[in-house]
């Protein structure tokens, strides 16, 4: 009898100790996956478009194959390089990080670039020249399966930066859960996003009393006002995330002075307002700051990408 309760207090020690692990990996998973917010949000603004144009049945067809080549790219494409790189050289996630956080520079001065310059779209282009429809289809999940590699690799690489945990396994396990949850959280907004307009009509045609018709109305008006925001947020993001990544990347390596200045430069702006306000409007003016930052790192590289596709085009 006392070898079996040795067993099971064995067993519940076990127990306590896994459990503590899973709080461990949700609360580091939690820390982690907050980090990457900006380009979470970039995301969730980037993928409706991939779904304008197509008839209702399959805007949840696409956004599905869209969500398993994310997780793809994710879980078995970038999590053992990431892996890799944390447990062997570390010293390359700065240099990753900031090469990231150019390519969200580069994207969001981009979009500001079009909205100040206005052009024809090169993609709106290609796109009108497919003529079957299932092949378009095709080559839209392609091309959201290829930009969600992208922001993946950033925010795989964002998490692996944030994540303190002791030892591989639970390095690993915290990693798989941002990415999962990551994916579940954009992609199961955007099903949401881009159904919403369908669920107004039907309201709007069905509903039995004038509220519910009436609401219908507002969301069918309310769902391109809501495109408009999320881009706007999203490239807001992406500049942010982006400036921030390669200012404290040049801190890390040893090259501090515009770190510094900003967070001097914020606090100074954070104690001109009622204390109470006083971590906000400090977390606001540096958010600021190194989105101006980003734009301007952006401008700097649109015309150095510009150039690199060019080059590669021709050869």
């Amino acid at each position: 009898m006392s070898g079996l309760l040795a067993l099971l207090d064995d067993v519940a020690g076990i127990a306590k100790v896994a459990a503590a692990s899973v709080d461990d990996v949700a609360a580091a998973a939690g820390k982690a996956g907050a980090k990457t917010a900006g380009v979470i949000i970039d995301d969730a603004a980037v993928t409706p478009k991939y779904v304008q144009g197509f008839a209702p049945a399959r805007e949840l067809p696409i956004i599905w194959r869209i969500t398993r080549g994310s997780l793809f790219n994710k879980l078995i494409l970038l999590m053992p390089v990431a892996m890799l790189l944390a447990n062997f050289a570390p010293w390359a996630i700065t240099p990753l990080l900031m090469l990231g956080g150019s390519y969200l520079c580069f994207e969001g001065a981009e979009k500001v670039f079009h909205v100040l310059f206005p052009h024809a779209s090169h993609e709106i282009e290609q796109d009108m020249s497919i003529k079957d429809p299932g092949h378009l289809e095709e080559q839209k999940i392609k091309g959201a399966i290829k930009t969600d590699f992208i922001l993946s690799a950033e925010i795989m690489t964002i998490a692996l930066a944030a994540i303190e945990a002791p030892n591989v396994w639970m390095q690993a396990a915290t990693l798989a859960v941002v990415a999962i949850g990551v994916t579940v959280a954009v992609y199961g907004s955007v099903a949401v996003i881009v159904k919403m307009d369908d669920v107004g009509l039907f309201l709007a045609g069905n509903a039995p009393t004038p509220i519910g018709r009436g609401l219908g109305r507002g969301l069918v008006k309310f769902m391109p006002v809501l495109m408009w925001i999320l881009s706007v947020v999203g490239t807001a993001a992406m500049l942010w995330v982006g400036g921030s990544i390669i200012i404290h990347g040049l801190e890390v390596l040893g090259f501090s002075w515009l770190g510094h200045h900003i967070h001097d430069w914020a606090y100074a702006v954070g104690h001109m307002v009622p204390e109470a306000w006083t971590g906000f409007v400090e977390w606001s003016a540096k958010a600021a700051m190194d989105g101006v930052f980003g734009v301007a790192l952006g401008f700097v590289l649109i015309p150095a990408v510009l150039a690199l596709s060019r080059f590669f085009a021709k050869g």
